[in-house]
């Protein structure tokens, strides 16, 4: 089988989003052949390069998200207005604008698409209408003239979504964008949209593979829906982090015209890729109520967790005496969403009552303002928990203690789990908390707050208190730093659980059966030509979509693949036997 893998800001390259996961889906399932489109958030990603790729990956194409290079298309009158109308259609739809849908393009999917829920919490199937009829008319012009990089970033654009703003029944939201407003948000829609004026769509690109597989939704699924649309290749979305959540995190002060419009973008964008998506996964049951709630069909949709690989945390978990059973142990990336202020307050509460225990904060800050933050933590330690000594003479010390992986005392990240008998959890934000099952593999006990999927992944093996709530923190962990019985049982059924439910292999295997249960369903796109070069009507039959790899095959067979009975002669009727024979 041939994929497409489509990702955005991570694989091949050496750092970015899902950038492992990736890696170990395509090595994990050599038998299959790969064609990786990338596309690139920074200079400094590029400049970093890819990762040593498996030699089942056939192919990479990349495209830069974070700049454009001018394509010196100028679009006619005629492409002009159609450019106008388009885009204006697709304003309309995230101002809310009242208005009727454009002409359907050729192959849209009017009528069909998948509903969204509405501002006010209902469903609109028209409103999906007017999104895709754009959006396609939008990847048609660009096909026709050559792309829309420069029409996208025109003043035209900025005036057509200012009249959409203004336009009778638009959001109150949107009506009260001011310059800056639509100027920010016609930039991001510039951005989103670039992949409509690549040229990976033809029989050459996209169209020669039997299946797209977009590694995250947003901009990663738009060539997906666009291979589709032009060429009918089946389309997979897997999600770990469902973007318009993203999006509502992530942009907490932007204006609210900007947010609502941005977010009705996402919502929109997510909509019609899960409307037209074979299966929809996601990593968690979290992110599958968000999938849900931007209007993914509940049948469609397959929970896939994200496979960890267990080895480099087999030692530590097949020997759990080697904790030190006074130690708490906090592991992640050290940023204001890991509320490492609550858990410091907590702490504080746990040393009243265990006097003896340590916390021992592992990580490394997350840009600019986690440095920030783990300045803030350092100096919270230090007020409220003075150097201790154990007499006059002696150097004081402090029970926290900020480290990093790859240390003289932590080497491995294995180790920073086996120095503590509990791990502890304390954000306030968390999708698929990977420190957590890095734990559970270990065979720790946890404690962690009920945010994300924290529950779903525990599943009865940790303790699990309110977010926000230092009080409740500390009560857990005293309780199990007073109770190693109890810590040796949750962390032995943690381990078990881990092992059974978030590993490569299950990953792995599950990805690949929802290959071949999408490519058995899909319809032969190609055909089978005689001498003359004429199509040959019923060449390849129903059955036939999993391709098979055989010999060289025939010149006048461009069908690839085919069960054998397919191709092999035709096999004569017996002759009727004699009545007397028989």
């Amino acid at each position: 089988m041939r994929i497409g893998l489509l990702t955005e800001g991570g694989y091949p390259y050496v750092s970015g989003d899902a950038r492992l996961w990736c890696d170990r889906l395509v090595r994990g399932l050599g038998q299959h052949e790969f064609d990786v489109y990338a596309l690139s958030r920074s200079q400094h990603q590029e400049d970093e390069g890819w990762i040593p790729l498996p030699p089942n990956v056939r192919r990479v194409r990349t495209a830069p998200m974070w700049t454009v290079e001018d394509d010196e298309v100028v679009l006619g009158r005629r492409a002009r207005r159609r450019f106008t109308e388009c885009f204006g259609e697709l304003a309309a739809v995230l101002s809310g604008a009242s208005g009727s849908a454009p002409a359907v393009s050729k192959g849209s999917s009017a009528g069909t698409s998948g509903a969204i829920k509405g501002p006010s919490g209902g469903v609109s199937t028209l409103e999906a209408d007017r999104f895709a009829n754009a959006l396609y008319g939008l990847a048609e012009l660009a096909r026709e003239t050559g792309g829309l990089a420069g029409a996208l970033r025109s003043e035209t654009a900025v005036r057509a979504l200012e009249r959409a703003c203004r336009a009778p029944g638009a959001h109150r939201t949107a009506r009260e964008a001011r310059v800056p407003d639509l100027l920010a948000v016609a930039a991001h829609l510039e951005r989103a949209l670039r992949p409509l004026s690549l040229d990976w769509y033809e029989d050459d690109g996209l169209g020669a593979v039997d299946l797209c597989h977009a590694a995250s939704g947003g901009p990663a699924a738009l060539p997906g829906l666009l291979a589709r649309h032009f060429t009918g290749v089946p389309f997979l979305v897997s999600e770990y982090g469902v973007r318009l959540r993203t999006h509502y995190l992530t942009a907490p002060d932007a204006p609210p015209a900007v947010r609502s419009l941005l977010a009705a973008f996402h919502g929109r964008l997510a909509a019609e890729a899960y409307a037209r998506a074979e299966v929809v996964t996601s990593g968690n049951t979290h992110a599958r109520r968000w999938q849900e709630r931007c209007g993914a069909d509940r049948e469609k949709l397959r929970t896939v967790y994200p496979g960890m690989d267990a080895r480099p945390f087999a030692e530590v978990g097949e020997s759990p005496e080697c904790a030190d059973p006074d130690t708490l142990v906090w592991v992640g990336r050290v940023e204001p969403a890991k509320d490492l202020v609550s858990l410091l307050h907590a702490f504080a509460e746990i040393r009243k009552r265990q006097p003896k225990t340590r916390l021992r904060i592992v990580g490394a800050p997350a840009g600019s303002e986690g440095t920030a933050y783990l300045g803030h933590c350092r100096t919270l330690a230090a007020q409220l928990f003075p150097d201790e000594a154990d007499g006059p003479h002696a150097a004081g010390d402090n029970p926290v203690s900020f480290e990093e992986v790859g240390g003289p005392e932590l080497p491995a990240l294995a180790d920073a789990y086996a120095s503590g008998a509990v791990t502890v959890l304390s954000s306030v934000v968390e999708g698929f908390p990977i420190s957590l099952v890095e734990a559970m593999l270990c065979g720790r006990a946890t404690v962690s707050t009920d945010v994300g999927a924290v529950v779903e992944v525990i599943g009865g093996t940790g303790l699990v208190v309110p977010p926000r709530n230092p009080r409740a923190l500390a009560e857990a962990c005293v309780a199990l730093l007073r109770d190693p019985a109890r810590r040796a049982r949750l962390g032995a059924a943690a381990r078990a659980r881990a092992l059974e439910l978030f590993t490569v292999e299950q990953n792995i295997e599950a990805f690949h059966g929802i290959y071949l249960e999408i490519v058995s369903r899909a319809p032969i796109r190609r055909v089978v030509l005689d001498e003359a070069g004429a199509p040959l009507p019923f060449a390849v039959p129903a059955e036939a979509h999993v391709p098979i790899r055989r010999g060289a095959p025939s010149p006048s067979l461009v069908v690839r693949g085919g069960p054998g009975w397919a191709t092999a002669r035709p096999v004569r009727a017996t002759t009727p036997a004699p009545e007397g024979a028989r």
